[in-house]
């Protein structure tokens, strides 16, 4: 395994250049990315900062994304490229559990890793990141494989031919500076800009001991994830994407007058909070997915630690003081009737202090409270507060939000106060969660609905394998031809492994654009596709370009006579070196295991699984009824074979 040596590290140098993290990546910036991913990466790989010893036997970039100008606060943004030969493992798990292990093995991949404090503090970047922190982690990453370790920011791997995987995101409660929808943004703008093919992830998201996919799933019919176009992918256990919108759609559509008429008995709580978002909805919440929407649209209202009022004079700010409560609300009510006069106009400080001290001659009142007042919802408004980026100059506004927010008449019933804290928000998702989507329920009340519930929800949770296509393998501007050239998608089927067309279909790789000129020959055009395949994938180190399939043609004859532009050609080839084994070189080897569970699963979708010691199947643990922390039975016989040993006739 190839170690982090952090010797002759060098720090990084004062005025280096530093991109914009908002626009890092975007059209034109750092630079113009026009062709294939495999062009544009090394077009990227020229702006970085060449980082040396980082991780030995691979070359490393580093990239400064600035987050803020005043005061300076920078990210490092790590690219680390792993050739086949320093990889302590080449075959891709994350490829064979998304239904690429048919894909042949690259010859290099690209880590894209903006590190957490403690790893960045010992890394040639610590300078411009969250400060320098030592401890148990900065010790492990000393001693460990960069790419390998868990806790980053940030970190996804780019294959050589398009095809990725996002493995990790950490936002704020993982110790972030960043929200979890600003690092995505990221990791999108790269993907674009750099005109990758497809990306999968593996949503496994939680967040307050919840899972979102199944919480973003009630509310919106579709996980968190899919804000970025990242859609059903492939599901475990034998989840097909039919019962995953079934499952959605019979959740989704669970009528709460129902679950206050079986749960009104059982447990008092759950229609206390139906019915008080009810009150607070200008809607009617008929279903489960009404009502968790509801919530999660109020929720992205509520500014964290303040509540919302019920009106202008029961404004109170969370944060003690030496004035009475009352003089804080006078204060407060004369603050955003002034910025009401303003009509959406951002004023600066100064002038909404002096509209105040008409009325409020304490300036020092007026100060505690322009402090803390902002980024409050207020009645039917959010008073705004921002430094304008020319002036430097703090200013404020009200946004008038009556169109989105609940009935605000009727906040007055959410508790005595008249307020809703987004603590108390989540409590009562969460009370949700917990005893409608993910409770077992005790036989005596057990129903069709209840029954239902719970199988929807394993459903829905069993569907983690998400995938965006980014549609990367097009140039940007490729029309009918490129430009003077002619073009075409090529990819090549071994001989060896043409057995039937349909066992030659799964064996293909993914098509290749090849740009040729127009007057450009067969033997032009095999020459290409060797060129391109070989530094493609690393099993094709001697592989030849033979003929193309379905086409009786000779060298000498012009491409542009015997197919149209954009056509698709398959080229047949064979590996000269007798010594590599061609099964081995796809990330995963054909037929390598027999995959036969009870719910219909055939192939590996990366959930843990037996093999029967007589037959040696492999069923998931879960559907034979093992637990997930239960040891795997010494010897394992799968049901079939179980029950054939029954039949077999008693020895005499």
């Amino acid at each position: 395994m190839s170690q982090l040596n952090l010797r002759g590290c060098k720090k990084r140098k004062r005025g280096g250049r530093a991109f914009g993290f908002k626009t890092f990546c975007e059209p034109g910036y750092p630079a113009e990315f026009n062709g294939l991913f495999h062009q544009n990466i090394k077009t990227l790989l020229e702006l970085g900062s060449p980082e040396t010893n980082l991780c030995s036997g691979m070359q490393s970039w580093s990239f400064q994304l600035e987050l803020h100008r005043h005061p300076p606060v920078h990210i490092s943004l790590l690219i680390i490229e792993e050739p086949i030969e320093a990889s302590a493992h080449p075959h891709c798990n994350h490829c064979l559990y998304v239904g690429w292990g048919h894909h042949m093995i690259c010859n290099k991949k690209f880590h894209f890793v903006v590190p957490c404090k403690q790893i960045a503090a010992v890394t040639p970047t610590s300078l411009s990141h969250e400060g320098n922190c030592r401890g148990s982690e900065a010790t492990t990453a000393m001693k460990s494989n960069l790419i390998e370790l868990h806790g980053h920011l940030m970190h996804g791997v780019l294959h050589m031919n398009g095809f990725g995987h996002l493995l990790c995101i950490n936002g704020v409660e993982k110790g972030s500076e960043l929200a979890g929808h600003e690092i995505m943004d990221l990791w999108d703008r790269i993907c674009t800009g750099l005109r990758v093919r497809k990306v999968s992830l593996t949503d496994i998201a939680r967040k307050r001991n919840m899972d979102l996919r199944l919480i973003h799933g009630v509310a919106y019919g579709e996980p968190w994830f899919s804000r970025w176009g990242y859609r059903f992918g492939r599901g475990s256990f034998g989840v097909t994407q039919p019962m995953y919108q079934k499952a959605i759609e019979a959740i989704q559509g669970m009528p709460l007058c129902l679950l206050v008429h079986h749960l009104g008995n059982s447990n008092h709580e759950i229609p206390v909070i139906l019915h008080r978002y009810q009150m607070m909805s200008s809607n009617s919440l008929l279903t489960l997915g009404h009502l968790f929407h509801f919530m999660l649209q109020l929720k992205s209202h509520l500014p964290q630690e303040t509540y919302m009022a019920s009106d202008n004079a029961n404004i109170a700010l969370n944060t003690a003081s030496r004035w009475s409560p009352k003089r804080v609300e006078m204060a407060a009510r004369v603050i955003v009737d002034a910025l009401r006069k303003a009509e959406n106009r951002w004023v600066s400080r100064q002038e909404v202090r002096d509209a105040a001290r008409v009325y409020i001659g304490d300036t020092g009142l007026l100060d505690f409270v322009l402090k803390s007042l902002g980024n409050h919802i207020v009645g039917n408004y959010i008073v705004r507060r921002s430094v304008n980026p020319v002036t430097k100059v703090l200013e404020y506004c009200l946004e008038d939000i009556s169109c989105t927010l609940p009935n605000q008449d009727n906040l007055s019933q959410i508790d005595p106060c008249g307020r809703l804290t987004r603590l108390q928000l989540m409590k009562d998702i969460f009370y949700l969660y917990k005893y409608i989507l993910n409770e077992q329920r005790p036989a005596a009340l057990i129903t069709k609905m209840f029954t239902a519930i719970p199988v929807a929800a394993r459903i829905i949770l069993d569907t983690k394998h998400l995938i965006k296509d980014y549609g990367g393998e097009l140039c940007p501007n490729t029309g009918v031809g490129y430009g003077e050239n002619l073009m075409v998608f090529c990819t090549i089927c071994l001989k060896d492994k043409i057995e039937n067309n349909e066992g030659m279909m799964k064996a293909l790789p993914p098509y290749e654009v090849i740009i040729l000129p127009a007057y450009a020959t067969v033997e032009d055009l095999k020459k290409e596709v060797h060129r391109i395949f070989k530094e493609m994938y690393w099993g094709l180190r001697s592989f030849i370009v033979e003929s193309i399939i379905g086409l009786n043609v000779k060298d000498s004859d012009l491409i542009l006579k015997l197919v149209q532009a954009r056509s698709r050609l398959v080229l047949k080839g064979r590996i000269l070196d007798k010594g590599i084994d061609i099964d081995g070189i796809y990330q995963c080897s054909i037929d390598k295991n027999v995959i036969d569970c009870p719910c219909g699963a055939k192939e590996d979708d990366g959930e843990r699984m037996v093999s029967c010691d007589i037959c040696e199947v492999l069923q998931h643990t879960r559907c034979v009824r093992i637990g997930n922390n239960e040891d795997v039975p010494h010897i394992f016989l799968c049901s079939r074979c179980e029950h054939d040993i029954v039949l077999l006739p008693s020895l005499p």
